[in-house]
């Protein structure tokens, strides 16, 4: 089969080659792939900041296929099925431990960028009918976590949802928040990027490089209040001003380090409004399945910025790395 072999830690070291096509175990199914996406893991692995990875190794940690065959044992799938593997494929649900999270698509376990995979049966959720291969690559990592940081707050009418940035993570959130009727302001250094967020149904729009106190303004327009929920994908540089902008028992979800991964934090915010500070390490197949059904029920369409080819993978890494310039998704069609 063709594949994309990440050979070093370096955005120069992609080869295609030719492997030879795994082969569906008990309780496995093997995929036939159609797409994948990118997410900022994916860079930190190729760019040697994710110390799990080993190399040579298939990159990608998210994509979208069909079922090409079926191990023994596997029921309730059939040839030709459009389905999702999760990232994390051994953690089905509930609370997250060590052993959950240990095997990862596109670090340790062969990824996305190939044409086939064998994942685990009970790892895969059905594409919704609505989307395509490339929309529901993008569904893995971005909307589970978006997912999972809308329900820690429970939001509903009246909750009002801040988000930081225009990446996957925060516009996923920006729909599954208004489909669940909250308010939401969102946060971006660049107007064009406001702009098209309105459109999404933001309600409430700040230009932090104009407003450097972006927090004082989310107290302004929530009359004091705060943000119930607080989306933090950016990382160290913006943590103190999130816990700022939080409302009283408000929840600051912790996903991102764009900017870093130390920050110096006063603890006053969180004291005094006994804030919940919670991280999330993407979620399980229960929680992506929850997900994906949430965007069939709204007929939600994930947002993509750019879809590149197989052979632009290294420009598609390259356009992720530098930060800033994407609005939604990166994605690869194979």
């Amino acid at each position: 089969m063709k594949a994309i072999q990440l050979t070093a830690p370096s955005l120069c070291a992609f080869r295609h080659t030719e492997l030879p096509e795994p082969t569906a175990g008990r309780g496995e199914v093997l995929v036939r792939l159609r797409a994948a996406a990118l997410n900022f893991v994916d860079v930190a692995i190729a760019t040697g900041h994710f110390p799990a990875a080993s190399f040579p190794m298939i990159p990608g940690t998210d994509g979208a296929g069909e079922v090409a065959a079926l191990g023994e044992g596997v029921n309730g799938l059939a040839v030709g099925d459009r389905v999702i593997p999760h990232f994390m494929p051994n953690w089905q649900g509930g609370a997250i431990t060590p052993g959950a999270v240990a095997a990862m698509r596109g670090i340790n376990l062969p990824g996305s960028l190939a044409e086939y995979v064998v994942v685990p049966a009970a790892s895969l959720v059905a594409l919704p009918a609505h989307l395509d291969f490339i929309q529901g690559a993008t569904l893995p990592i971005a909307a589970t976590t978006a997912w999972n940081a809308v329900r820690s707050a429970a939001v509903r009418p009246g909750s009002v949802v801040l988000l930081l940035g225009t990446g996957g993570v925060s516009l996923f959130a920006l729909q599954f928040a208004k489909a669940s009727g909250a308010t939401v302001i969102l946060a971006s250094s660049s107007d064009d990027k406001l702009e098209r967020a309105r459109l999404l149904g933001a309600d409430h729009l700040i230009n932090y490089r104009a407003t450097p106190d972006w927090h004082e303004q989310v107290l302004s327009l929530t009359d004091g209040r705060g943000a119930d929920l607080v989306v933090e994908t950016v990382g160290g540089a913006t943590l103190g001003r999130s816990l700022q902008a939080a409302a009283v028992g408000g929840t600051v979800f912790t996903v991102g380090f764009v900017t870093g991964t130390l920050a110096s934090v006063d603890l006053m915010p969180i004291i005094v409004k006994a804030l919940r500070v919670l991280g999330n390490n993407t979620g399980s197949v229960a929680d992506l399945a929850e997900a994906a059904r949430a965007m069939a029920a709204h007929r939600l369409v994930p947002v993509i910025d750019r879809v590149f080819g197989l052979d632009e993978v290294g420009l598609a890494y390259a356009e992720l790395n530098g930060g800033g310039r994407h609005f939604g998704k990166l994605a690869i069609r194979l």
